[in-house]
């Protein structure tokens, strides 16, 4: 089956060119248009697509905030964002708001459309030294600071306490692939890494989505580095 791609933007120019290069894979479908934020929202609970190519600037409603939106939907859609401006906030942004993936205009024909099968098949496309720098910036590196201790000594719970931490669902193979996945790694590395199949650490990752809720890549690289197994993670 296709993937089915709507593309937002407010340069007909882009739209229509994105189109025609959509229209001459076998793989992937334009299912529709936007011009602006407030109007690729709609399409996104029209449309159902599976994949949203989303600039930044647009007028009215912005790319970041159509983003936020459409990734809340039910069922929500991958949103690659493709733009002219290569700036941290615009990174940011995109990301905290749901994004998969951000990309220049600038890069080559084939590998936008490479970037739309990468995240329509769940995978995020993010550098490993850039996956760092955000991974820092969402979870924060300065410590929580202790709170003061109480004038008297609690009476002891009797119940066995709950494991609060977020892993605590999963195996031990499964967190060392996550320790990679926050690293950066692809699959294949992945496999190499741990000497097993490119399926099987695929397997692993997709038990990883599951069990831990996990957007995407970038979403489970921020489990990582939240759960201390990540260089600098806490």
């Amino acid at each position: 089956m296709s993937v089915r791609v709507l593309l937002a933007d407010d340069q007909p120019l882009m739209l229509v060119g994105l189109g025609i290069l959509i229209g001459d894979t076998d793989d992937l479908e334009v299912v529709g248009e936007a011009g602006d934020g407030r109007e690729a929202v709609r399409l996104v609970r029209e449309l159902r697509p599976d994949v949203v190519v989303m600039d930044i600037r647009m007028p009215g409603m912005d790319g970041i905030e159509a983003t936020r939106q459409a990734t809340s939907e039910p069922d929500p859609p991958k949103v690659l964002v493709l733009t002219t401006f290569d700036d941290d906030e615009y990174v940011y942004g995109a990301l905290r708001a749901g994004a998969s993936g951000f990309l220049l205009k600038s890069m080559a024909l084939d590998a936008i459309l490479d970037a739309i099968r990468v995240v329509a098949a769940g995978d995020a496309l993010i550098a490993p030294s850039v996956t760092r720098r955000l991974i820092a910036d969402f979870a924060g590196t300065s410590a929580t600071p202790a709170a003061p201790a109480p004038d008297t000594e609690p009476a002891p719970d009797p119940r066995p306490a709950p494991d609060p931490s977020p892993l605590a669902g999963i195996t031990n193979r499964e967190r060392e692939v996550l320790a990679l996945v926050g690293q950066g790694l692809s699959n294949g590395e992945i496999a190499e890494r741990l000497v097993i199949s490119a399926a099987t650490a695929k397997t692993h990752v997709a038990r990883l989505f599951a069990k831990l809720e996990a957007r995407d890549r970038v979403h489970l690289a921020i489990i990582a580095f939240e759960a201390g197994l990540t260089p600098g993670g806490r």
